[in-house]
């Protein structure tokens, strides 16, 4: 008869478990947001492995003086796609872009920037998704902010377009370029 009562009250103390955890999230200053544990700190290396046909990243591109994007893409990715005309604006007005291409095939993503024109000064190959894994890379497309010393100072998740890009990464990345 004890063990009834018990498993009476189970169901709504777990219900309020999660209510209570549900309710300490939405409380955070930015619900929406996913902490990065590399803003403020050096970037990590990014593989050498050069996708077939394009300029592989060397390790002296991040610390070059001048402020640099990482992007994170994969030619299967619509929001990637969505982004791409972006990129190609930023690097018109002069921005530097690395790109990782990650968890994709050579062929379909060599494929991808031959037809939609490459916005990149070098593109790594990450097949595996090691490079991702070192950023701390969820899902495509991921955008970092990298300062001419080499430390991030900006993760960027999701595509290059809408308010959240035009309020945050683009006064983020205007403040960055001026400073240097």
């Amino acid at each position: 008869m004890a063990n009834g009562r018990l498993l009476m009250f189970l169901p709504p103390l777990i219900f309020a478990g999660f209510a209570g955890l549900a309710y300490f999230g939405m409380q955070r200053d930015d619900p929406q947001g996913l902490p990065s544990t590399r803003e403020g700190q050096i970037a990590p290396a990014i593989t050498s492995e050069a996708l077939p046909g394009y300029d592989a990243v060397t390790e002296d591109m991040l610390k070059s003086g001048e402020v640099t994007l990482v992007n994170f893409w994969a030619s299967w990715c619509p929001p990637c796609r969505a982004e791409h005309p972006k990129l190609l604006e930023m690097q018109e007005q002069g921005v530097r872009i690395i790109g990782v291409n990650f968890k994709d095939q050579a062929e379909p993503a060599s494929s991808y920037l031959q037809d939609s024109e490459n916005p990149f000064i070098a593109v790594a190959y990450d097949p595996r998704g090691r490079t991702a894994i070192d950023w701390g890379v969820t899902a495509p497309p991921e955008t970092f902010i990298v300062d001419g010393e080499g430390k991030v100072v900006l993760r960027f998740t999701g595509p290059l377009v809408g308010t959240d890009f035009e309020t945050r990464f683009l006064s983020t990345l205007e403040a960055e370029l001026a400073a240097q």
